[in-house]
């Protein structure tokens, strides 16, 4: 048996961000648990040579987001200027491609630059999540960690675990800060008591971002389309990819990621190596033939991620306005606040999403009382 003044629940980037203001106000009577056995939830990125990167490679490319914009979203640019992180922006020069039809020559037109502009992370987004790391206690996070169920019992939060090989822990909390999308919380996690029922429904049709889609990269020696007046960025009416940018790092690899725009339902149907293989004909008929060669091309599908997505998660939907992050009445009143990226209220769903929702659940323990300003 574990017991600790507050419990966070999951491992991304709200979550170490939580822990990281907690630690930062003297308070370190808190455990965070991750399910999966790397952090990082939806920020995942990968070597050149296809490896995952935990964030100490100089050169990365994402897999899961890509992009932040200082120039508006304040918090998070403080965030990464203050950990001492390098940013770039996002290549954006030369033309783009549209591809409307499937024997058609794909338009060429003037591309469009983003102002502000969107920025990267040298190294990927995962350095953001180890930067975030290396300033929380290590004893403070358990990962491997699957919360499975929530039960208050009067006196506190019992979160029960389980890991892989099947082995139940038990964590008693006074306070539970849930850093995982509020669908997934809602289907995945049993509360005794019940959830009111109003909030389980709003958290159960809050769209999951990411949760639907999958993300392709291809490596090249490279960047070879911008000798061609390139940017790199394409539209594709025909697929598989709807949408392509450059992801090529300052050191001069070059990359191409795109987005699927194949349902999830039917990726579920395709094999692999035929996604992959409709990918790289996309890019020979957008690119030319060097495209048909990369390095290595990886796809990284985000609907199958059961500590992402649900079944409910398989078609797209508009993303509606975050939900309540906690209970106004019952016995969960005070005992559970929702911090992931969806309850953010000015960027729901965006990494600064995550920032805002953190610091709003944490700010609010604060000025409630439940947590002192430092450890007893």
């Amino acid at each position: 048996m574990h017991t600790t003044r507050i419990a966070i629940v999951g491992g991304g980037l709200a979550g170490l961000y939580a822990a990281y203001l907690l630690e930062q106000q003297g308070i370190s009577d808190f455990v965070l648990l991750e399910g999966r056995d790397e952090l990082g939830g939806r920020i995942a990125s990968v070597t050149p040579e296809g490896k995952s990167a935990p964030g100490q490679q100089p050169e990365a490319f994402d897999m899961g987001p890509s992009w932040f914009w200082p120039g508006f979203q304040h918090a998070l640019g403080a965030l990464v200027e203050s950990l001492g992180i390098v940013s770039f922006a996002q290549f954006e020069t030369g033309d783009m491609l549209v591809e409307r039809t499937l024997n058609g020559t794909p338009v060429r037109m003037q591309g469009f630059v983003n102002t502000p502009p969107s920025m990267r992370l040298k190294g990927g987004m995962s350095v953001l999540i180890e930067a975030l790391r290396q300033r929380v206690d290590a004893q403070r996070i358990v990962t491997g960690q699957t919360v499975e169920r929530l039960s208050f019992n009067g006196e506190a939060v019992e979160l029960l675990s389980e890991d892989k090989g099947g082995l139940i822990q038990r964590y008693y909390a006074d306070h539970v800060l849930l850093a995982v999308p509020p669908r997934l919380a809602e289907q995945r996690i049993t509360f005794s008591p019940a959830l009111p029922v109003s909030l389980a429904h709003q958290w159960r049709h809050t769209a999951t971002w990411m949760a639907p889609h999958a993300k392709y990269v291809a490596l090249f020696p490279t960047p070879f389309w911008r000798e061609h007046g390139l940017s790199g960025e394409a539209r594709s009416l025909i697929g598989p990819l709807g949408e392509i940018h450059d992801a090529s790092d300052p050191s001069g690899h070059g990359a191409l990621f795109g987005f699927f725009s194949v349902p999830a339902s039917a990726r579920k149907n395709s094999r692999e190596n035929v996604l992959r293989q409709r990918c790289r004909d996309q890019l020979i008929r957008l690119f030319g033939p060097q495209a048909g060669t990369p390095v290595i091309d990886i796809i990284k599908d985000w609907a199958v991620e059961p500590l992402t997505a649900t079944a409910s998660d398989c078609q797209l939907g508009e993303h509606s306005t975050p939900p309540p992050a906690s209970a106004l009445e019952g016995p969960w009143q005070h005992r559970l606040t929702g911090i992931g990226s969806e309850w953010g209220q000015q960027y729901p769903g965006y990494l600064a999403g995550a920032i805002e929702a953190a610091e709003r659940g944490v700010s609010g323990l604060l000025a409630s009382g439940q947590l002192f300003s430092a450890d007893r």
